[in-house]
């Protein structure tokens, strides 16, 4: 059931469709990195950078310069190949999600699939980055048969994926998704597991998910993008900071 959820509820501010801005023309601006700072500035709690094996949008250089100049934490999002592990070591953001990647999607599709193969991968690579002082999370469907394949792994966070609840948003099957995040996030606490949301979010479906249960962070990138063009990147970020506020004063969303 919803409920009051884990508090506070943090909010990480995804700058990758700036940087898909900036590719249009492959130009210099809009800069990722002037969007983090007015990210930051507007609330923001960390800032999710995704770095694709394609480089399409994001690329190391920002990676670096965010490590370089931005006082809030990194959450990396990338994909578990030997090239983005060295570039996670080297860099070393303080928290790194792995999400699948499929070279012709627009963005990413679905949540990983923890099958023997890759769990076989997981495991050493999530105490490399132990080592390194990295914490890993798994972006993963809300399907709490797959999710419950997470524990032992090492990682301490699952980043359910809300577009499926994001899609049926509004229609009848709203209902449905929203339990499915609910059963997710219930076995994700019982595992001892931080829950965060994110994919599809916006300022009208983000209130049921803030209810979720056990809640910690919830990761928005695209429609804060959006908005920021219409209306600036403070009052975008801001506008989802205050669905956020109740959950910072205590209070259910």
């Amino acid at each position: 059931m919803l409920g009051k959820p884990a508090l506070p509820i943090r909010l990480g501010v995804n700058i990758d469709h700036v940087a898909t801005l900036r590719q249009a023309r492959g130009e210099f601006d809009p800069d990722p990195l002037f969007a983090a700072h007015l990210a930051r500035l507007a609330g923001a709690d960390q800032i999710v950078l995704h770095v694709r094996e394609d480089r399409r949008h994001a690329n190391e250089s920002d990676l670096r310069r965010l490590r370089e100049t931005s006082s809030l934490p990194l959450n990396l999002e990338m994909a578990l190949s030997p090239e983005m592990e060295l570039m996670a070591i080297s860099h070393r953001p303080e928290r790194v999600t792995l999400v699948p990647e499929k070279r012709q999607e627009r963005t990413t599709e679905g949540g990983l699939v923890l099958d023997e193969s890759f769990l076989g991968r997981l495991r050493p690579f999530v105490a490399r980055c132990r080592d390194a002082g990295i914490r890993v999370s798994l972006f993963m469907d809300p399907d709490p048969e797959m999710v419950a394949r997470a524990e032992g792994t090492g990682v301490d966070q699952v980043e359910i994926h809300t577009g499926p609840y994001a899609r049926a948003f509004g229609g009848a099957g709203e209902g449905g998704a929203l339990q499915d995040l609910v059963r997710t996030a219930e076995v994700l606490h019982r595992m001892g597991l931080l829950v965060a949301a994110g994919h599809g979010l916006t300022v009208h479906n983000l209130p049921a998910v803030l209810a979720l249960p056990h809640l910690s962070e919830v990761n928005i990138g695209h429609s804060i993008v959006a908005r920021a063009v219409l209306l600036g990147m403070p009052e975008a970020v801001g506008e989802v900071r205050r669905l956020l506020l109740p959950s910072w004063q205590g209070e259910r969303p």
